[in-house]
């Protein structure tokens, strides 16, 4: 009989649990803290927006959702006194910086924040509430909320996205379309990758040979075998931003509490750019952009002059395009044969006392650091840029370095033993977690399938507590290879990215995959509307 009790209680405890997760509002990412209540607040036609100078563009996008969903022309009124009926922003200093106070009651819906993100964070929220998470009734024109108080902050501050477009160029609708979904999903970070072996699509108006000649390839590497595809598209593939539509992509971004990161790799994944101007490259022969996949076999003739001008000639129009403070330089992947035995590099190595291809790499990269300091901004790159051994086709011999990389770099972690990311933090260095097993988004679902992607935790295992402020945030990539649709790439980014948005946002203790599963058929209907083609659930798990 005890036992049989024993069981009963367990089954209520279980039963009870799931009735209270599922009644639990469904939004993604999971805020920190909800506490509901038993009254409702209803929107209608009477329901104003209340706006001063400082959010006046919110209050704007409001007003657009409700017209555009629900047809709801609301009114809009800098008058602060209203009784009820009124959504409201009020200032608390006390939040985090993006971190919000969601409110409604049944006079009122109340959002408060420390700035204009944190209101933009609890838009988002309550346009899920809205969306998702109310009752419509399109006969009586009105929407009835449950009564409900949200706090939310966001668990890292680097919550990112990247984009590949070297390798299939996308263009400005596409990038739009992704930027609305990161904003829904309160990301902040869209890192842009824009050149490499295979592309370049950025315009640099100081050397036009970049688009003339680098943006354009004859042929591409297609079919079932990837990377060892015999394959050719027999088709040419090009495409480039233009200086006005980066400005364009980047207010839009703004727009959305989103900072674009732009990455300009050097000193490898630089074919596109040697095919453009031949003397960029060690080898200075000529060269095409290539047509295969994998890393090129040149790279820039770093202990050239001319060449290291050239880099920070692009820089300089770069980060005049790019508001970002920290600028992306790639670093990895750089194949050391052609420094190896070029004889101006080996003279150069010895007269700057460089004993390895990695001690010139770490030099190089720490030169290209002082030169972005001098103007503000700071760099990051892959792990590489440490020096470390990531590659089986390196001499463990070449990676041995001397050289300390420059204090204020944020390395990107992606590949290796995770005690280099250990190492890392315990160096002072800020660390973004992007370890390829788990964040790339070209990996099938068969090797990175959803609950693998959500059971990612940026900070290691064994990192000690006292460095764990030194892992600022993840990204998670969409390498482009194997992506030449649209299609392709929304079948492989989307249900994922949202396993990442709230990796980024809710801490640990809150994330629970299940409740995440009931909430993303919220984020599938979106998607659905919007023409964005997820893969479907019986994909996601497979394994």
């Amino acid at each position: 009989m005890k036992i049989n009790s024993l069981l009963l209680f367990s089954l209520c405890i279980v039963l009870n649990s799931q009735t209270v997760l599922s009644q639990e509002i469904q939004i993604i990412p999971r805020p920190l803290e909800v506490i509901s209540g038993s009254k409702t607040f209803k929107i209608d036609k009477e329901t104003q927006l209340v706006f001063d100078n400082d959010t006046k563009n919110i209050v704007t996008s409001l007003q657009n959702y409700f017209k555009n969903d629900f047809s709801f022309d609301l009114k809009t009124t800098n008058y602060q006194s209203l009784k009820k009926n009124f959504i409201v922003f009020k200032v608390d200093e006390n939040l985090a910086d993006e971190g919000y106070e969601l409110t409604i009651t049944e006079d009122k819906i109340l959002i408060c924040a420390k700035n204009t993100t944190g209101w933009f964070y609890g838009t988002q929220t309550l346009m899920q509430l809205c969306s998702y998470n109310a009752d419509f009734s399109k006969y009586e024109k009105q929407l009835t909320l449950k009564e409900v108080t949200i706090k939310d902050a966001p668990n890292f501050k680097w919550r990112a996205f990247m984009l590949d477009e070297a390798r299939y160029f996308k263009g400005m609708e596409q990038v739009k379309l992704l930027l609305d979904e990161m904003a829904f999903l309160k990301m902040n970070v869209f890192h842009w990758h824009l050149v490499d072996d295979q592309g370049w699509r950025i315009e640099i108006k100081k050397y036009p040979k970049l688009t003339e000649i680098g943006s354009k390839r004859k042929s591409t590497q297609i079919g079932p075998l990837q990377w060892e595809s015999p394959i050719q598209s027999a088709e040419p593939h090009e495409g480039f931003y233009t200086q006005e539509e980066i400005k364009e992509i980047i207010k839009y971004a703004k727009d959305r509490h989103i900072t674009i990161v732009p990455e300009i790799e050097m000193p490898g994944h630089s074919t596109a750019a040697i095919a453009s101007y031949p003397w960029l490259g060690t080898s200075k022969k000529e060269t095409e952009v290539p047509i295969k996949f994998g890393v090129g076999k040149d790279v820039f003739d770093v202990t050239n002059e001319r060449t290291n001008q050239f880099l920070k000639d692009v820089l300089e129009e770069v980060m005049a395009l790019f508001p970002s403070e920290v600028i992306h330089i790639g670093g990895d992947e750089v194949k050391y044969n052609h420094w190896k035995s070029s004889e101006s590099v080996q003279k150069y190595m010895k007269e700057k006392n460089l004993a390895t291809p990695a001690d010139l790499q770490v030099y190089f990269t720490n030169n290209i650091s002082k030169y972005l300091e001098s103007k503000g901004r700071r760099m990051m790159g892959w792990n590489e840029i440490m020096g470390h051994n990531l590659h089986e086709y390196q001499d463990k011999n070449d990676t041995k370095t001397s050289q300390k990389l420059a204090e204020k770099s944020i390395v990107h972690f992606w590949k290796g033993d995770v005690k280099l990311a250990e190492t890392a933090a315990r160096n002072g260095y800020e660390i973004v977690n992007s370890l390829h097993t788990y964040t790339y988004l070209d990996y099938e679902y068969k090797n990175l399938p959803l609950s693998k992607a959500y059971s990612f935790d940026p900070i290691p295992d064994k990192l000690d507590e006292k460095y764990h402020d030194k892992i600022i945030g993840l990204g998670c990539q969409m390498w482009g290879e194997w992506i030449p649709t649209n299609g392709d790439m929304h079948y492989r980014v989307f249900p994922r990215i949202a396993a990442y948005a709230e990796i980024g946002w809710t801490a640990k203790k809150r994330k629970d995959f299940t409740f995440f599963k009931t909430a993303l058929k919220n984020l599938q209907k979106r998607w659905t509307a919007k023409e964005i083609y997820f893969a479907p659930n019986e994909f996601v798990e497979k394994h």
